[in-house]
């Protein structure tokens, strides 16, 4: 049984795959949000070294990051189950992704730690206006036979992407501001949208 579970696994994960590839708006989807999960690396992971850094090691601080940006999440959560966002749904996570964006540059450039926490804060916002309308996109788009595959690998994506990209961005913030890594991943973030 361990046998036929480990063949049933690598069928299924190449089934997925090859679903996604030959499905010409689920691929593009997907090449989207591996490269918007690796914009958003810096963001996710170097925020406490730049705090640390920047504003002090204070211990406040540090939880304070943490605190406004699940804060701000869980009322994302709230504003997108109770507007739905735009019809179009493309349209809500293109405005969630300008958003996300145009904080992550504001996080380079902040200098005042009030402000930074402001914009962790609408980051935090953001996020579900981007990862509901993207569950419910790809619920509509995929086959039902399919959508297992299909969001384990989204899932392999979001869990896999950004531990690899610290592989650059970890050495990188040794050697630049992690300031200019906000700002190019934000400008970047901001042209994706």
């Amino acid at each position: 049984p361990v046998e036929v579970q480990k063949h049933r696994y690598w069928q299924d994960l190449t089934d997925g795959l090859r679903y996604i590839r030959q499905n010409d708006y689920v691929g593009r989807f997907f090449v989207f949000i591996t490269i918007l999960y690796l914009l958003v690396t810096p963001t996710a992971m170097l925020t406490p070294l730049q705090v640390t850094r920047s504003f002090g090691s204070d211990i406040w601080r540090l939880t304070a990051i943490e605190i406004v940006f699940s804060g701000g999440m869980l009322g994302g959560g709230l504003l997108i189950t109770s507007w739905g966002g735009f019809k179009n749904r493309i349209r809500t996570i293109a405005f969630a992704t300008l958003i996300i964006g145009l904080t992550t540059l504001l996080l380079g450039v902040a200098r005042n730690f009030w402000l930074y926490l402001a914009a962790m804060a609408i980051a935090g916002i953001s996020l579900p206006f981007f990862n509901t309308p993207a569950t419910v996109l790809l619920q509509q788009k995929v086959a039902p036979d399919y959508l297992g595959r299909v969001f384990g690998i989204m899932g392999m994506i979001a869990s896999g992407v950004m531990p690899m990209a610290m592989f650059v961005y970890g050495p990188l913030a040794d050697r630049i501001r992690i300031e200019w890594l906000l700002i190019g991943a934000g400008i970047f973030m901001t042209a994706l949208a």
